[in-house]
């Protein structure tokens, strides 16, 4: 009788939308790359982000300006203007790895928007 009421009081549990496993807030994955990003100076920062476009295949003279824009899942995203009028979203991932897209891209994809977040240097 006893493993059906432990049966029973699980499923009651589930049923309720609550799962017993289930944490009460998300996992965050950080590295210490996408750390070291909220740390650098515009000059490095442009130099930083100018790798990742040109590692994703795509080409940038000059960055005029960059700078953060918000976490998106496990991803820091940051957006960089270059001098040739392209802006870039470039997605920081906790293995270091970058995903580069065009910033008239990432509304179709359902991605935040390029918008530099003033004043903010390090997410929560």
């Amino acid at each position: 009788m006893k493993p059906f009421f432990a049966i029973a009081a699980v499923g009651l549990a589930t049923a309720c939308g609550q799962s017993p496993t289930q944490p009460k807030q998300p996992i965050v994955v950080r590295s210490e790359a996408q750390d070291q990003l909220h740390q650098l100076d515009d000059l490095n920062r442009a130099i930083g982000l100018k790798r990742a476009i040109y590692a994703a295949g795509y080409t940038c003279k000059r960055i005029a300006t960059s700078g953060y824009v918000q976490e998106h899942d496990n991803l820091s995203m940051w957006t960089a203007h270059c001098d040739d009028g392209k802006d870039w979203a470039i997605f920081v991932g906790p293995d270091g790895s970058a995903q580069v897209r065009r910033c008239t891209e990432v509304a179709q994809l359902g991605l935040p928007a390029c918008v530099i977040k003033t004043g903010v240097r390090k997410p929560n």
